[in-house]
């Protein structure tokens, strides 16, 4: 005769060796966007300096703003649609609006297992209108999600 006490026993031991020896998801503690990593200068004296206030969205999108009358944003981050291969911002300082035009190519990238793919971006091209931004240098093509500075907005 059989015991059903040793069957069970050995159920929950192989269940035990299951849960304790499983594969299990790690945490992403990368970041997995990339940005435009936008900073401001004055443009007479050359000083990096955050404007006072800053509006931030994406050309027709005005329900969507990224900043809103936010003070001492530096750097602003843009995000940019990896679909599309050029994206358009309505960026207000101090009260007076402009649009940045950005034309880029995008690659995807490996970030790690946990974290997955992310898309970089390279900037080939831009417009500005100039009524309170009278410069935009860019300083790095490459967008990452390393934080390092892409453009220079002097105003």
């Amino acid at each position: 005769m059989r015991r059903p006490v040793s069957g069970i026993l050995k159920l929950m031991l192989a269940g035990s060796f299951l849960i304790l020896f499983s594969c299990t998801p790690e945490a992403c503690f990368e970041e997995t966007n990339a940005f435009v990593k936008a900073s401001f200068y004055i443009n007479e004296t050359g000083k990096y300096q955050a404007p006072d206030s800053l509006t931030l969205y994406g050309a027709g999108m005005q329900e969507n703003k990224i900043y809103k009358r936010s003070p001492n944003v530096q750097p602003a981050l843009l995000p940019l649609n990896a679909g599309t291969g050029n994206c358009t911002f309505v960026i207000i300082i101090n009260g007076i609006a402009d649009t940045v035009s950005l034309t880029y190519t995008t690659y995807p990238e490996l970030i790690s297992k946990e974290c997955g793919y992310t898309f970089n971006h390279i900037l080939e091209s831009y417009s500005i209108t100039k009524h309170i931004i009278d410069t935009l240098i860019i300083r790095n093509k490459t967008i990452t999600t390393i934080n390092e500075e892409n453009i220079r907005i002097f105003y």
